[in-house]
């Protein structure tokens, strides 16, 4: 992965209405799920064991929210540079499972400049690979 991919876009790329490159993840797996409950500390049981998961009208295990947000992370880093991320708010609005795939999408809401600085507001999400949404938000990035 190499970022950050906007830093070299003009400014005609970078309109309101402009569509940003996507970032496809790998397919979550059990294995993941369970490193990322240590890394998190949500020890959860319908996030690792498919068991718990049914006895509360679960299917199977789900992927933590959180997981879908860090990988929305992740784009904005690769997208301007982890130094140039100004702000992340989602909402959780689908289930994600052992198996999905993941892209992390965007659009640009609006761009404005100051000092030699360009500020972009996004509109960002992550879909499943039904082109289901399954992550929603709006984040803020400088472009130097």
């Amino acid at each position: 992965m190499i970022g950050p991919v906007l830093a070299t876009r003009p400014d005609a790329e970078l309109d309101s209405g402009s569509v940003l490159p996507d970032l496809r993840k790998p397919p979550i797996t059990k294995l993941q799920l369970v490193k990322y409950a240590g890394a998190s500390g949500d020890y959860n049981l319908i996030h690792t064991d498919d068991e718990t998961a049914r006895t509360v009208g679960l299917e199977g295990v789900i992927a933590h929210g959180m997981l879908s947000m860090a990988f929305l992370g992740e784009y904005l880093c690769w997208l301007a540079g982890p130094e140039s991320v100004r702000r992340l708010a989602v909402r959780f609005v689908a289930m994600v499972r052992p198996g999905d795939t993941l892209t992390c999408r965007g659009r640009v809401k609006e761009r404005s400049t100051n000092d030699a600085v360009r500020r972009l507001r996004l509109e960002v999400w992550t879909e499943n690979q039904r082109a289901e949404r399954v992550t929603v938000g709006e984040a803020e990035v400088d472009i130097k």
